[in-house]
């Protein structure tokens, strides 16, 4: 059944994907963004801001959905009131104002460092696992996704279902911006000069986007749904990232540390590489993630959604072509 939906957010990584996946299944798609430069082709577009109620509800006037991509991407730790006022009071007006014009479904881009990060790397997380506060706290792009997504869920109810979808780390083609891609950018440049002890998960946003549409036809009101193509250690990561870019991987381990010594530890470097006047090529709070295990189990979307993951070796040989071929990175390789 064809309709007509709100997407916040519609000049991002996710946001674009998804506005192409709508429009190519035959719906009519408002794009909500403060600058519509860059909107794919076909979509009805609206200058607004998630803060700006009346420019939210003015826009959902007709529409049968939302879905909230907006948000900003920061590793920044002095970012933690924008981030927290971005995406939790934005996620609040966002809602309200689409329920109040009308829209009966809403589909919430989370993500799922709210539940799927552990010191374990045995652990595999499911939606069914506890939120591990006392991790998320340390990073407050985590922490401000987390009581976004409590509070979207929170307005679920009978007449307003909201759904919410948690990506992991989105790769592939298209992230002009930088949000998502740095990581694989670092490494084609030869700037990470270890590996990290830690574990990842990581997805095409183009999947991501999908999964964002199926939860608007078949999620279940007040669930969430896990979305992650693979877990693997970062020197499988970098592994990978060396056979499809030709690009040779770090190979010196990086100690694992405890918690609390990560956290001092990498604010220690961070900080003495400032007052030094040189620019650490990964960013502290992105060494202290690394230590961690973002593993997660997406069977549930794949059984209630029907949601499928392409191939990720594909998603990284994509990710590397597309930055290359944008001029991100300059197409050199190891002899």
């Amino acid at each position: 059944m064809m309709a007509r939906y709100l997407v916040t957010g519609a000049t991002g990584f996710l946001g674009t994907h998804l506005v192409r996946s709508l429009l190519e299944h035959g719906h009519e798609v408002v794009a909500l963004a403060r600058s519509t430069e860059g909107l794919p082709e076909g979509a009805i577009a609206r200058r607004g801001d998630v803060l700006d109620e009346a420019s939210v509800r003015d826009a959902a006037a007709g529409c049968a959905g939302v879905f909230h991509c907006a948000g900003k991407v920061s590793r920044k730790p002095e970012d933690a009131e924008e981030l927290h006022r971005v995406h939790v009071q934005g996620t609040k007006t966002v809602l309200a104002a689409a329920r109040d014009a009308g829209c009966t479904r809403a589909v919430l881009a989370s993500t799922s460092g709210t539940v799927a990060v552990s010191d374990d790397p045995d652990h595999i997380a499911t939606e069914a696992d506890p939120t591990p506060i006392g991790i998320i706290n340390r990073w407050p792009y985590y922490r401000a996704k987390l009581f976004a997504e409590r509070a979207a869920l929170e307005m679920n109810s009978e007449s307003f279902a909201v759904i919410s979808v948690n990506p992991t780390l989105l790769l592939g083609p298209g992230d002009v911006r930088g949000s998502s891609t740095e990581d694989v950018r670092l490494f084609l440049e030869k700037k990470i000069p270890a590996v990290p002890p830690g574990g990842m998960s990581y997805v095409d946003a183009r999947d991501a986007a999908e999964a964002m549409r199926l939860a608007m036809e078949k999620g279940t009101p007040g669930e969430r749904y896990l979305v992650g193509a693979c877990n693997v250690t970062l020197r499988e990561f970098f592994g990978r990232l060396e056979r499809v870019s030709g690009v040779r991987a770090p190979w010196i381990p990086m100690p694992r540390i405890g918690a609390e010594l990560s956290r001092v530890g990498t604010k220690l470097l961070d900080d003495v590489a400032r007052r030094i006047g040189l620019a650490m090529p990964v960013d502290a709070q992105s060494l202290d993630m690394a230590q961690f295990y973002w593993y997660l189990d997406a069977s549930r979307a794949e059984r209630v959604l029907g949601w499928q993951a392409r191939d990720p070796i594909v998603t990284l040989l994509d990710t590397v072509e597309d930055l290359r071929a944008r001029g991100v990175v300059w197409p050199e390789v190891d002899g």
